[in-house]
């Protein structure tokens, strides 16, 4: 009676306690794996393994029991044009393990519990793959129960949350992040093969600079000084450059405080290469090529189904589409001609697309500028489409376009309305540089937090000469969400940001 009235979590502390006093530890230190589960259909029947991982599942009959371990295990290539196997059936018969194993193993081995066990390959009569144990071990006792089979986690922030549970319950979203791991690990091997070399810039910085974002700020105690987080790595990376590296490239975490939508992350991993020598069609040919045997390597195929629409990336005739001849056919004027933001609003309204309502809070010709290109070209692109030509004002950081300075030789790729890269020849001039940094304090002064500051280390980097190059931002999250057809890009991060649960509102121990 009194183990009726106990919940779950109390039931499983017991247990604990009571293979302590049986002389048992309930979290053993290791296990010697012979074999990995996703391997298995490899070897012949009779093979003697010892394999480890979580029980998924578990039925008694008599004197013969019947379980699942699941585990996605390690050292393995994935070919996701067949299934993955991440779990194996494991068969104990009190006629191999005995009476009391087999007691055992019903009373303390529970659903979510880690298990070790040795034994033979065996197939059932129904051609099941299963190992006969021999021996089992209770290797890390779980106190709170999985995720129902069949629907695993429905609620979205528990998913994120407990990111565990739901790739434990998620075939998709294994496969999310086995190919996540697999581009990563691709896009190094590349860029290395390609005469690149990986260095490490600053992520704690004093200068908000590489890109127009609002930073993250915080503050070093130790030197009294306020600092930001990097919001890209652009202008490290051109100082690395500059020093005579020609090609390098970093892959890792930026951080922008902007608004949280399907489409954008505080927090999203993107790898930047520059290369010395170059300018932005050489990056066009080289990305290209990149894209196409990422795509091979990471999911088999360079077409894929975004929002309904197939895309091929194998096609080397991508569409291009010129940034300010579309702008100006769009608006009927010359968009470019035109400084001050008020003027550019009041002309951009009474094209009768926008209203003063929806272009309220832009207070530059910048941001102006910015969101008419995003509802009128980039949303009704399916891709991929090469975008090149844009506003200097745009683009602080790129090189002025030889016949035009009000043009930057820039281009991204768009595909399904989004830029999964940006990427130009870059500004080498340490005048102009100075200059275009200097004309963004009037945005900054009006309210434009998304500007740059003028950065005095760079400009004197600048100033001690930079070669001619061309860099290139690719975001690896915007990847992942692109390929596997993601609402969301929460859904390409392991564990992306959620509020703190309550006190109140987390879990109760019988849950």
């Amino acid at each position: 009676m009194e183990n009726e009235m106990m919940n779950e979590f109390d039931i499983k502390v017991d247990k604990i306690n009571r293979l302590r006093e049986q002389g048992e530890i309930a979290y053993k230190a290791k296990f010697d794996k012979t074999h990995e589960i996703h391997d298995l259909e490899k070897y012949e029947l009779s093979t003697h393994v010892s394999v480890a991982g979580r029980m998924i599942f578990k039925r008694t009959f008599g004197k013969l029991i019947f379980a699942r371990l699941y585990a996605i295990g390690d050292n393995f290539e994935i070919d996701f044009t067949k299934p993955i196997r991440t779990s194996v059936q494991i068969s104990l018969s009190q006629n191999i393990v005995g009476e009391d194993a087999l007691k055992k193993f019903k009373e303390f081995c529970d659903i979510g519990d880690f298990i070790g066990v040795s034994g033979e390959l065996v197939r059932t009569q129904t051609g099941e793959l299963t190992v006969q144990v021999e021996k089992f071990e209770l290797l890390s006792k779980a106190l709170r129960g999985l995720p129902e089979k069949f629907h695993g986690l429905v609620d979205t922030d528990a998913r994120y949350r407990q990111r565990y549970l739901d790739i434990i319950s998620n075939e998709n979203s294994r496969n999310v992040f086995i190919a996540r791991s697999r581009a990563v690990s691709f896009v190094r091997r590349y860029l290395e093969k390609n005469g690149f070399i990986e260095v490490e810039t600053p992520v704690l910085q004093t200068s908000v600079s590489g890109a127009s974002a609002k930073p993250f700020f915080t503050h070093h105690n130790a030197l009294d000084l306020d600092c930001n987080l990097r919001i890209a790595k652009e202008t490290w990376l051109k100082m690395v450059v500059a020093a005579g590296f020609d090609k390098v490239f970093e892959l890792g975490k930026d951080f922008r405080n902007e608004g949280m939508d399907p489409t954008h992350l505080q927090e999203f991993t993107q790898v930047e290469w520059y290369a010395g020598y170059w300018d932005f069609e050489d990056n066009v040919k080289f990305f290209q090529k990149f894209i196409k045997e990422l795509m091979l390597y990471t999911i088999g195929t360079t077409k894929i189904t975004v929002a309904g629409n197939e895309i091929d990336f194998g096609n080397d005739n991508w569409q291009r589409v010129n940034y300010v001849e579309t702008m100006r056919e769009l608006l009927g004027f010359d968009f470019l001609e035109i400084d001050d933001y008020k003027e550019l609003l009041d002309k951009v309204v009474a094209t009768k697309k926008f209203t003063y309502v929806e272009l309220e809070g832009y207070n530059s010709c910048r941001a102006i500028i910015d969101f008419v290109y995003k509802k009128l070209i980039r949303k009704n692109i399916v891709g991929p489409t090469i975008l090149y030509n844009y506003p200097a004002v745009l683009k602080t950081l790129a090189r002025r376009n030889d016949n035009n300075m009000k043009i930057t030789d820039v281009f991204q790729v768009v595909v399904n309305g989004a830029e999964i890269l940006n990427a130009y020849s870059e500004l080498v001039d340490p005048i102009e540089q100075r200059k275009a940094l200097v004309a963004q304090l009037k945005d900054k002064e009006r309210g434009d937090d998304e500007t740059m500051d003028v950065d005095e280390d760079f400009l004197l980097a600048m100033e001690h000469g930079m070669p001619p190059m061309s860099g290139l931002g690719f975001g690896i999250d915007r990847f992942i969400m692109m390929i596997f057809d993601l609402p969301n890009l929460r859904d390409t991060v392991l564990f992306p940001i959620t509020k703190p649960l309550d006190k109140d509102n987390s879990e109760d121990k019988d849950n």
